[in-house]
Formats: C-alpha cells, structure tokens, sequence
C-alpha cells in the first residue's frame, strides 16, 4: 500500500527511532516568509505627521505590509494545522508506524477521532486527509489511508478492515483453484475465524481488492 516517492512530493517527512515517530512538514524547498526589512524602514520614514503626500505613501505601505503580516500568519496557521492533524494520526496509529507499516496493526479510525483529538472541526480533518501525503521509511501514502472503519469480531474486540481484507486475500491465495471459494465460502470461513460479516459486505471488500468472483478464479 502506498505511493511511489516519484509520483507526488509529500506533505510530511516521518521518521522513526527507538519506538518514537517523529513527524515534521516536508517544506525544506519552500522558502520562509517574512516582512522584507527595508519595507519596514520605508514605513518608518514616511510618518503620518508628514505632509499629505508622507501620509498617503505612509498608509499605502502600512496596507500593504498587514497584507503580507496576515498572509503569513495564515501560512502558519495552516502549517500548524497540517502538523497537528498529522501527530494526531501519529499517536492513534502509533503502533502501526513501529511495526513497520504491517495493515494488522492499523486501528480503526473515523475523521471525528482526529477532530476531538485536535479540536478542530471534522470538515478541517477531512480537507487535510484527502489532499495530504507522507513519506515513511517504507512508502509514501495518503493520509486517508489511515483512516477506516472497524469490524466487531465475536469477542467484542474492534479491528481495521485492512485486517479483514487480509483475510480475505489469504484465504484466496490458498484456495484450490480447481473449486474457488464463493462469497457465501468466503463468508463462512471469516465467521468461523469470529468475522460476523454479511455475504454482500464479502462481495464489497473482494472487489476493493480487485478478486474477481469465483467462477473467473477457476483455473
């Protein structure tokens, strides 16, 4: 799972050390954003106890330079946010990240788990997860990638769907190709493996992997 690091530049650079992630903006190749000084002096000497020409100049400069102040608080604000969505992911999906990105770690997680765990509102979470990429040690992925829902297994305990589909593609890989299993075999051998899941919520998650049905896998 997961982008090639050629075909799109990551929002994120993750790394990991001693059981800690560590996650910092991919922004080396931007330049930082400040207020050019000499504007600062220019403001200085255009005082508003000038003549009118002084003032007009003066408040031109003056808008101008909030402009630019509020363009770059804004710049952070949003880097802030980016950074705080995705330490937030980072710590609800912290074991997956020292395993080594194996899809059995990953926990169930919905954008209102990030959204409480930040403050911020769903619809914030939701922009940055569907436009944002990180790089890890192992591949560069989507944010929405982490994020999916859970599958109540008969004891009570909650796991990812990446879990199940897991499963699934381990149970087809076994299969006697000479009988491929059906959706309904496909069914029963999860349940009895304590996945309660219905035929047609088999079916889905076999064509997200892209499994043809079982008269195609017939060899």
């Amino acid at each position: 799972v997961g982008l090639s690091r050629q075909q799109v530049m990551p929002d994120f650079l993750l790394e990991i050390a001693d059981d800690k992630v560590y996650v910092s903006l991919n922004n080396s190749h931007i330049p930082s954003l400040r207020v050019n000084g000499d504007f600062m002096h220019m403001l200085d000497d255009h005082a508003m106890d000038g003549n009118a020409e002084q003032r007009a100049a003066h408040l031109f400069l003056k808008q101008k330079i909030d402009s630019a102040k509020g363009f770059i608080s804004a710049v952070q604000q949003r880097e802030n946010t980016m950074l705080a969505t995705m330490r937030a992911i980072v710590a609800k999906q912290k074991e997956y990240f020292i395993n080594g990105g194996d899809e059995a770690y990953l926990k169930p997680m919905i954008l209102e788990d990030i959204a409480k765990m930040t403050g911020f509102d769903i619809s914030t979470i939701s922009r940055v997860s569907n436009s944002k990429y990180v790089q890890t040690p192992w591949n560069v992925s989507p944010l929405k990638y982490f994020f999916s829902d859970g599958v109540v297994k008969d004891d009570g305990t909650e796991q990812s769907v990446y879990e199940l589909f897991a499963v699934i593609k381990e149970l087809v890989d076994g299969e006697d190709k000479n009988c491929p299993l059906t959706d309904q075999v496909l069914q029963e051998k999860l349940a009895e493996r304590g996945y309660s899941v219905a035929r047609r919520t088999v079916a889905k998650y076999r064509e997200q992997l892209h499994i043809p049905v079982a008269r195609l896998r017939k060899s």
